[in-house]
């Protein structure tokens, strides 16, 4: 067996790891790939170190936000708070004007049976309510993403049992994000999750890849799919699991464009993270700080 410091057998006279040793593809090698295959932008370290600075901002504002609703608060209370805190830390609301139509809060309160993209209202937090909180910043033009649920005093076995799960899936998403691993596991991990708990995955929304703009590539599907996309450095995505009590179906509000709620009417729940994959497996860029204020 021919060392890398033995003399290469093709008679130059150098050592083999200096002549015809085969070499691993570059850093920059491989985000060619990526962006040419794919159409994935794997970040660099200093794309990731302002990424990693936007998702710091956006989940203390997440949790102040969270903190701060209670039953009595409206969520129309809780877009005029985020306005303020991301005034504060001269940060932008990525939602605020956001799509067709444009999107008229700078925040998601998506309540109950609403899986996602509830507009924040006068509506009054009542006992009982599950309510989903998204936030999304920009901060110095780099975008951050997260969501969390939050339960208002004593709720149902069901809507208990769906924010639960929908928590677990997220974090059983996120432990096989690592190099050897590819993107359809992530909802392979979810669906049986859900599955075993009486519960379903919504499929009609997906996670998605964010940081330089606010949806990139790759999108990260939470049901069962074939997305043979392999993990690599640099990539950062968003995994934010939408799990129904009831059936997976949504239906779109006709009237303001933006909400979707179960078809069955039956409670749904989210969280969310914002992940960089690295070489030793992958870092949560949404954590909130450990010193957030209360």
């Amino acid at each position: 067996m021919t060392h890398r410091n033995d003399p290469c057998w093709c008679g130059s006279g150098r050592k083999w790891k200096k002549c015809h040793y085969p070499k691993l593809p570059s850093t920059q090698d491989i985000a060619k790939q990526y962006l040419l295959q794919y159409g994935i932008i794997l970040k660099t370290p200093e794309q990731i170190a302002k990424i990693r600075t936007a998702c710091q901002v956006t989940a203390r504002i997440l949790d102040a936000l969270c903190k701060h609703a209670k039953k009595g608060v409206t969520t129309l209370e809780l877009d005029e708070l985020s306005r303020k805190l991301h005034k504060e830390a001269n940060a932008t609301p990525a939602p605020l004007g956001y799509g067709s139509p444009p999107y008229p809060k700078s925040i998601c309160t998506s309540l109950n049976e609403v899986i996602c993209h509830g507009i924040p209202d006068t509506r009054p937090l009542q006992e009982g309510d599950i309510l989903n909180i998204d936030v999304s910043c920009i901060v110095d033009g780099y975008f951050g993403d997260c969501s969390r649920m939050v339960m208002i005093g004593a709720v149902s076995e069901e809507k208990r049992r769906v924010v639960e799960v929908s928590l677990q899936c997220l974090n059983l998403a996120m432990e096989i994000c690592k190099i050897g691993n590819e993107v359809w596991h992530i909802g392979e991990e979810i669906e049986q999750y859900a599955a075993k708990h009486r519960c379903s995955v919504v499929n009609q929304f997906v996670g998605h890849g964010v940081g330089i703009a606010f949806h990139e590539s790759p999108e990260i599907p939470h049901h069962y799919n074939n997305l043979q996309i392999p993990f690599a450095p640099g990539m950062i995505f968003t995994i934010e699991p939408m799990i129904n009590a009831g059936v997976r179906e949504g239906v779109l509000d006709s009237k303001d464009g933006w909400t979707v709620r179960t078809k069955d009417g039956k409670p749904s729940a989210q969280w969310e993270h914002t992940i960089l994959i690295t070489e030793t497996g992958h870092e949560i860029l949404t954590l909130p700080p450990v010193n957030a204020p209360s």
